[in-house]
């Protein structure tokens, strides 16, 4: 049997009011500034730290990850 994704309605949806006036707020921003505020730079330590790195090859660069980087930043054996 196959499944289906049950579609709610936007009119089912219970949407907070200040979630809907901040949209509306960032709707009325110039383009430049909504793509200015739409990313968000986050220091990442090891890969932060030297402008490139290059490998000869993708096990070079999957083992230099896992004795390098943190766990937490996903880089490890998946």
């Amino acid at each position: 049997m196959e499944k289906r994704r049950q579609l709610v309605s936007r009119e089912d949806m219970e949407i907070p009011r200040e979630w809907l006036e901040e949209f509306e707020a960032a709707s009325r921003r110039p383009l430049e500034l909504r793509i200015k505020y739409g990313f968000i730079r986050t220091y990442k330590p090891v890969l932060d730290d030297a402008p490139y790195r290059s490998f000869d090859t993708m096990a070079e660069y999957r083992e230099w990850c896992e004795k390098n980087l943190p766990d937490w930043l996903g880089f490890g054996p998946g």
